[in-house]
């Protein structure tokens, strides 16, 4: 620290400025903390605000969804995410999250139908894949093809016409899929392998990814509904990092593509989406079965890193991997897959799931832990699986950037800081200092 600022930093006025007289306003929601509106905190006190990682600040209200971590509780427009991936295809909440409600069968096959019309991309978007080297993460091409979109689709671009704002967010929940495809085929050498609209949306991406032209390619639906239910449960997940930078970036008037490209970026970061590409790399390193023990203790001692395991907002179990957990046992069982790497997970969970350690921490497999081992047993490779979750993803962050866009409180996203730097000084030529 300068020498200007080496004396501690003390608070200047007292808090209770706050419990003036017709004070700040509370405002209350539907569920969870009300909030203190401090919109005109500044100009009533001349102070900001202090909340690194805004850990403990509402920077918007919204109605898609909602998360106790207490709980373990996650809904999606008020219904239970553990209800909507048991009974529910990913379309059905795809719909739910943009417009509010469950469609009935014929609004259902409207939106199902709408989705399918924008699956094909641009012939001249296959030149944009060359511009790679084969050996690209495939979320780096995510990033530049998602942003390029913008570049061919103008009939959509006018944000204060309903009407794009919509089509533009079809457009990315439908080509999402054939990007992240190519991405793969490329990476592999592979032909691109274009949609094929009489499958369901799960259906469709599982063939663009495996199928090929030389042989008939049958699609295992025991692992398209394990992918339909990953889909649901990672479609949105309240203010999170890369829902944030989405709604930031779109608060400037940036085209969705942009801005959902923003998202992506933001998603890749392995503290976020990276996280059960994270989870394989940490099995790996376990030398079988027997290195478990060895392992967890190492855990223990602050040796090494457990991942998978916790969550930063569930204090109780991650009600994603209470579904996640059923269908992981029954994937294995029904498919005979026999993987070490597999063995030495659930090996892991069993021990989570019973020893204190675990228990007391409140150390619970999550999402990310049973992802990862679906993801494996579908031989996705590993830089892969932050794409699939990208794709998912696409669904909450174009919900969230659409209710954004109709928010009558809706301000250009510009935080403030406590600058801790030099104060002013005067300046020395060069020849002075």
């Amino acid at each position: 620290m300068t020498e200007n600022n080496c004396e501690e930093r003390k608070p200047k006025k007292s808090i209770e400025l706050l419990q003036k007289e017709n004070g700040f306003d509370v405002l209350e929601g539907t569920l969870g903390p009300s909030v203190v509106d401090i919109r005109s905190f500044y100009k009533e006190t001349g102070m900001f605000t202090y909340d690194p990682g805004f850990l403990s600040t509402a920077s918007c209200e919204s109605a898609i969804t909602f998360i106790d971590g207490d709980e373990g509780k996650l809904l999606y427009r008020g219904y239970d995410v553990k209800e909507l991936a048991r009974n529910c295809r990913f379309m059905e909440v795809a719909y739910l999250l943009l417009f509010g409600d469950l469609p009935n069968n014929s609004k259902s096959q409207d939106f199902s139908n709408e989705i399918k019309s924008h699956t094909l991309l641009h012939e001249q978007f296959r030149n944009f894949f060359s511009g790679f080297r084969r050996d690209a993460h495939p979320m780096a091409i995510m990033v530049a093809g998602v942003g390029a979109l913008s570049a061919f689709y103008h009939d959509s671009l006018d944000m204060n016409n309903p009407e794009h704002r919509l089509r533009s967010c079809y457009r990315l929940i439908a080509k999402i899929p054939t990007i992240s495809a190519m991405a793969y085929k490329y990476s592999i050498g592979q032909p691109f392998v274009y949609p094929k609209n009489n499958l369901d949306y799960t259906s469709n991406f599982i063939q663009m990814m495996f199928s090929h032209p030389a042989e008939q390619y049958e699609i295992d639906p025991i692992m398209a509904r394990a992918l339909d239910q990953i889909f649901i449960l990672h479609a949105d997940h309240e203010q999170n990092a890369s829902t944030s930078t989405v709604r930031l970036a779109g608060s400037t008037g940036a085209n969705p593509f942009a801005c959902i490209s923003a998202g992506i970026s933001a998603l890749w970061g392995p503290s976020h989406g990276g996280a059960n590409e994270a989870v394989l790399r940490m099995l790996q390193k376990i030398e079988g079965k027997e290195g478990i023990r060895t392992f967890v203790d190492k855990v223990k001692n602050k040796k090494e890193r457990l991942m998978g395991f916790g969550h930063r907002v569930y204090k109780n179990y991650d009600p994603r991997a209470e579904v996640l957990k059923e269908s992981v046992h029954e994937i294995l069982a029904k498919l005979g897959i026999e993987d070490p790497l597999l063995e030495v997970a659930m090996e892991l969970e069993r021990l989570a799931l019973e020893e204190d350690y675990f228990i007391e921490r409140k150390l619970y497999p999550n999402v990310d832990f049973y992802s990862g081992i679906i993801l494996r047993a579908m031989n996705v490779p590993t830089s892969m699986f932050t794409v699939f979750f990208c794709l998912a993803r696409t669904v909450g962050w174009v919900a969230q950037w659409l209710e954004m866009i109709d928010d009558p409180d809706m301000r250009i996203g510009r935080p403030r800081q406590l600058y801790i730097g030099p104060a002013e000084r005067p300046f020395i030529k060069m020849n002075d200092r």
